[in-house]
């Protein structure tokens, strides 16, 4: 038995009992507490919440704006179609995943089971197109050229369908008038993501799960004005689904129209011109290699000289903006993405980069001139030049004798510019330079514009490169460690090279100085850089930033944003020397370079200016290019892998020419046949009560790989 008192286990007891009641009355205590929180202080906020559990929202898509041409001809606008789509939840939820329903919608639809359910899969790192890069939650379209018959079966067989519907929507449509393609320019779309929505929800423009956005070119660009704003309609149900009624709506709002300074019929004619000048040069033979020139890609830009307008882009190879309405197919992704696509994707004329050729020279010109070169004094045109070593020649040997610097461009001597641009380099120091080298060449090429954005109203477009100092020690800075790296006694040719890299690869040499005096070497540039530039020398020296949008129109019609011209600098030279400059280059198409290519043409009536260049290309065959101007357009083609400036793109320019002013073959102009600078839009003045923000000019991301390949070394 236990010795313990009876009194002291009673008192035990007594306390375990009290330490029980406590934590018992704490529980209740903490519950209540609990409780009153929920049910009394914050009762209507959780009771709102509740509430908003049971609201549904319907949303209306709201009809995109449309892309319209200067004279209101649309590239871009919408057409309804029967879309059949899917909705994933509901399909995640059968026993099978759907597979059975999307299996009898293949049947229907007469598509591949598989090409269905590729759709209906998500995007991620590693899953392949096509997928769906959009909310789960929102319906993905399957198909937006259903047929009729195709449709009423869907819906009236909706027992066997589940989750699918079939409904009339409108859709893009890019109409391609007059067989204006415009793709790069126009760009294309594709449903918003959550990752998307996420980042703009607290914006001053948040997406709605079914908003489609624009990826690229003008339809990015202008995304928040072609956009508009979604209905969007709620409604109170029960338990069971039924509506009880309405709760508050959001009223949509259609798109706004951007009326462009594309001109549709120009758009086409450079296309065509473009793609023809490509396929003849891939008939003509390359004497280097003696194989036929590849033509792979080209680009030509059509811009009014006075303002800066471009009238018309053209890029290739090129693609139907079509093929992403409605979600791109497997085949189509892989035609465009592919390795052997050659990139249509791209917008060459502000993303494809390569050296310029001769026609930088006039920059090279404007250099001498301002360095203290007399424009016409008299310089020894050479078959050759040579420092140490090297030998640096004419193109084709030619000899000049004494000419001005104004023959030299007519006849694209390049010895006159390499002996310019080597003394130059002299007088800065040399491989020793001085505190503060003049620099005269490549300070001129920024002042001319180059080594950045033109800051044109298209994304992603990529500045070009100057291949001066702060360049040559950035390079050297990144790639030293892989330079040095190699070995000291290795006797190949790129360890040699890259020792000497390692060495002395931050500093500017003599043959880097002499290549880029003819716009050679690391130099990089894009034909809507080059057009800026020759538009400058046409309007007297005024550098206009390019622009596609000429007025953003509200969906009523009664609000207007024009989108004026505007300049970011002019040429750093005086009018005389301009003048000296266009003499010199309506010489290259009177007795120059160009003469072959502008014979009759009437240039008592309309004044024509030319710079043909021929871009050597490590590895490649070599860039045409050809830069003209007249007193109203400025037009830059560039063909790579193309051959000459003047012998692969110098008949599509004036054919593009031919048709603007209404030249035929006789040298005379018919006005009636003239595609005469286009006069400006009628449209409604802008009201006093609020117009349309101007539209951002949106950064452009990291540069795309040059399609011309590396420049020579």
């Amino acid at each position: 038995m236990s010795n313990i008192p009876e009194t002291g286990r009673t008192s035990r007891i007594t306390i375990r009992l009290i330490a029980i009641q406590i934590l018992v009355f704490s529980l209740l205590l903490t519950l209540g507490g609990r409780l009153w929180y929920l049910q009394i202080r914050n009762g209507q906020e959780y009771a709102a919440k509740a509430k908003s559990n049971h609201v549904q929202q319907v949303v209306e898509p709201a009809t995109r704006g449309s892309i319209l041409d200067a004279r209101g001809v649309p590239l871009a606008d919408n057409q309804t179609r029967l879309v059949v789509s899917a909705n994933r939840t509901d399909l995640l939820k059968m026993k099978d995943g759907g597979k059975a329903v999307l299996g009898r919608l293949a049947k229907v639809l007469g598509l591949s089971t598989q090409d269905i359910r590729n759709k209906v899969r998500l995007c991620d790192a590693k899953t392949p197109q096509p997928c769906w890069n959009g909310s789960p939650y929102q319906p993905i379209p399957i198909t937006d050229k259903a047929t009729t018959q195709q449709a009423l079966q869907i819906r009236e067989r909706s027992e066997d369908f589940p989750g699918i519907s079939a409904q009339p929507t409108a859709v893009r449509r890019y109409p391609a008038p007059g067989k204006a393609n415009t793709a790069q320019v126009l760009g294309y779309l594709s449903p918003v993501t959550d990752q998307e929505i996420q980042k703009a929800k607290d914006g001053p423009s948040p997406f709605l799960r079914s908003d489609q956005i624009g990826r690229s070119g003008l339809e990015r660009q202008y995304d928040d004005y072609l956009r508009g704003k979604a209905a969007v309609t709620r409604y109170e149900v029960d338990n069971l689904g039924r509506v009880i009624g309405q709760a508050d709506s959001d009223k949509g709002q259609a798109g706004s129209t951007l009326i462009t300074s594309i001109d549709a019929r120009v758009q086409a004619l450079a296309e065509q011109q473009l793609d023809e000048a490509m396929k003849t040069a891939r008939t003509q033979v390359d004497r280097n290699t003696g194989t036929n020139y590849k033509a792979d890609s080209g680009a030509v830009v059509v811009m009014e000289a006075k303002t800066g307008r471009v009238v018309a882009m053209a890029s290739n190879p090129t693609y139907d903006p079509n093929s992403w309405v409605g979600g791109i197919s497997g085949k189509d992704y892989a035609q465009l993405t592919g390795k052997s696509s050659n990139y249509p994707l791209l917008n060459r004329a502000i993303q494809g980069q390569a050296a310029p050729g001769s026609i930088f020279k006039v920059i090279s010109t404007s250099a001498a001139v301002n360095a203290g070169y007399p424009f016409d004094g008299h310089y020894p045109c050479t078959s050759s030049y040579s420092i140490g070593g090297q030998v640096f020649k004419n193109f084709e040997g030619e000899s000049e004798g004494d000419i001005s610097l104004g023959r030299a461009l007519e006849v694209s001597c390049d010895t006159v510019f390499y002996r310019i641009g080597h003394d130059e380099w002299k007088k800065d120091g040399g491989d020793k330079p001085v505190k503060d080298p003049h620099d005269w060449f490549y300070k001129t090429a920024h002042q001319f514009g180059l080594g950045k954005e033109t800051g044109i109203d298209l994304p992603n477009e990529v500045k070009g490169r100057v291949p001066d100092r702060q360049w040559k020690n950035a390079f050297w800075v990144a790639n030293k460690d892989s330079w040095c790296a190699h070995p000291k006694n290795a006797d190949d040719y790129v360890s040699k090279l890259a020792r000497e890299n390692c060495l002395e690869g931050m500093k500017l040499h003599a043959y880097d100085s002499i290549n880029y005096a003819i716009g050679q070497g690391d130099t990089l540039v894009t034909p809507i850089q080059m057009a800026t530039i020759y538009g400058a020398l046409s309007n007297g020296g005024t550098l206009y930033t390019p622009t596609i949008g000429k007025a953003v129109v509200s969906p009523n019609g009664k609000k207007v944003q024009m989108i004026k011209p505007r300049s970011h600098g002019r040429l750093p030279d005086s009018q005389q020397t301009l003048q000296q400059i266009g003499a010199a280059l309506q010489g290259v198409t009177e007795r120059g370079t160009a003469a072959w290519r502008f014979q009759g043409w009437p240039q008592d009536k309309i004044p024509m200016h030319a710079k043909t260049g021929t871009a050597e290309v490590y590895g490649k065959q070599t860039t045409s290019w050809f830069a003209t101007y007249t007193k109203d357009f400025t037009i830059v083609m560039t063909i790579a892998q193309g051959g000459t400036g003047s012998g692969a793109s110098g008949p599509a320019v004036r054919n593009i020419y031919n048709a603007l002013y209404g030249v035929n073959d006789k040298g005379e102009i018919d006005d009636k046949a003239a595609l005469l600078p286009h006069a400006e839009s009628k449209l409604p003045k802008i009201e006093s009560d609020g117009t349309i923000p101007s539209p951002p000019i949106k950064a452009p991301s990291s540069p795309s790989p040059s399609p011309s390949g590396s420049p020579p070394q």
